[in-house]
């Protein structure tokens, strides 16, 4: 059992950057955690008393009739039931946080993009109001698709709680430090960590370390999922000792408070006397996690050629066809290039699923430069794509020793569907105009003299 409760006046304190009660490693294990000794019931869910006066409440992420390994519950035991977190509920504008379908037709999404880091604003904003959409893909009212987003964060909610209800967030941090203040526990997040926050859970985002940039997967469909390995077998990629899930941590605090709410793409506030995070042991499978990217275990080609992308796949969220995914979160991370008479970068490819790819550091084997640590680039589907010259002509000439590929983290949300751009990514964003130009200067280097190698 973990024991941890947090108190009052610490959690109050936005000062406060110091160690919490801390996790619980395993991917989709029925974990049980409680704050206060014998808060949690043993051997039912829902008994007529719950100890400390508690009321038992079961929050559901999937249908109560999904298969087992896929079925997702978690029962708590809270202060107050979540019927006491809400009230009336009044539309508020989130004006840049945009939602699928938001097909604009004004802005063009076909094309291949590419984004200098976002600036810092100069405004201030917080986890919900400095979001920023970049594409959404799908429909939220189907629940299928996504929306990519990056956030500029410079200040910590107070007394203010968010949730949605529309899906569940992948979290990736590339500036700053972030503490995700769940009602399952606490969320410390910095770069090159992960965080995935379900649909459904109530949370407050404070700033630890700013100001805070990073990037959001919004996913509208089936949940993340870690990938089946096939031939691979038991290990390597993510492995799920490595994910790790908050304690049980609770708030009792009755002070006034605003629940933001989103739900079908629109925002929604409701006001309470009290902080909502007052679950103070559960039990279950829907939760919360963190998972530090360091620890993945990349597998490739140790003789020749260059596998598919998909083998750098950490998080997939199924579509329901097999094996074409609603999301992949891929990354691309320090590795060993071993291929012998092999071209090594990413090789000229078109297919079917849409990349939107970030940089959280380094350099990016296929686009050594112009794609920037905070960068981005969306190259929709069926749109050809591949190296620049430079990396080309590297690619092709270089020694076919082993190279280890340092200094890199990049990653990618590619989905099955169209991803459609935002005027903000369109107009506002620092896109850069001249990214379609890097393949320019190709060359045509055929010879149709029979047996002559270029």
């Amino acid at each position: 059992m973990h024991h941890h409760p947090i108190a009052p006046a610490m959690t109050r304190a936005l000062t406060n950057t110091g160690p919490h009660g801390g996790y619980m490693p395993g991917f989709g294990n029925d974990f049980e955690t409680e704050a206060l000794p014998g808060a949690l019931p043993q051997g039912q869910n829902s008994p007529q008393k719950c100890s400390y006066g508690l009321y038992a409440e079961q929050l559901s992420g999937t249908a109560f009739t999904a298969p087992r390994g896929q079925n997702e519950r978690t029962w708590c035991y809270r202060i107050r039931p979540s019927v006491k977190h809400t009230g009336r509920f009044a539309n508020i504008d989130i004006p840049h946080w945009k939602s699928a379908p938001h097909v604009l037709p004004h802005v063009v999404s076909l094309g291949q993009y590419r984004w200098d880091p976002i600036p810092h604003a100069a405004e201030r904003l917080t986890w919900v109001t400095g979001m920023r959409t970049v594409t959404t893909a799908g429909d939220v009212n189907t629940q299928t698709g996504m929306a990519s987003h990056v956030y500029l964060v410079t200040d910590s909610m107070i007394d203010e709680y968010f949730y949605s209800a529309d899906g569940e967030l992948l979290v990736v941090p590339q500036e700053g430090r972030l503490r995700f203040y769940t009602e399952l526990g606490v969320i410390d997040l910095e770069p090159k960590e992960i965080a995935i926050l379900p649909r459904g859970l109530v949370y407050r985002v404070e700033v630890l370390e700013g100001p805070c940039r990073g990037f959001v997967c919004e996913n509208y469909g089936q949940k993340f999922d870690l990938p089946h390995r096939g031939p691979i077998g038991a290990n390597c990629l993510a492995n799920p000792r490595d994910f790790k899930c908050p304690v049980a941590a609770f708030e009792d605090r009755e002070v006034a408070s605003r629940v933001i709410l989103k739900w079908c793409g629109q925002f929604h506030e409701t006001s309470i006397g009290h902080s909502p995070l007052d679950i103070v042991a559960w039990h279950g499978n829907y939760c919360a996690y963190k998972y530090d990217l360091r620890t993945y275990s990349p597998v490739g080609a140790i003789l020749f050629d260059h596998p598919d992308p998909s083998i750098f796949t950490v998080l997939t969220a199924p579509s329901g066809q097999e094996g074409t995914a609603n999301i992949d979160f891929v990354l691309f991370r320090e590795r060993w290039m071993v291929a012998e008479h092999s071209f090594r970068p990413p090789w000229y490819h078109k297919n079917i699923m849409s990349e939107l790819m970030g940089n959280i550091y380094g350099v990016y084997d296929a686009k050594p430069q112009g794609f920037a640590p905070g960068g981005m680039s969306l190259h929709n589907c069926m749109l050809p794509h591949g190296p620049d010259r430079n990396a080309f002509e590297q690619g092709s000439n270089e020694p076919m020793v082993p190279q280890f590929q340092s200094e890199t983290m990049s990653f990618m949300f590619e989905t099955r569907f169209p991803q459609h751009l935002t005027e903000w990514a369109a107009k506002d964003a620092p896109m850069q105009d001249d990214y379609i130009d890097c393949w320019d200067s190709l060359e045509k280097k055929f010879d149709g003299t029979p047996g002559v190698k270029p």
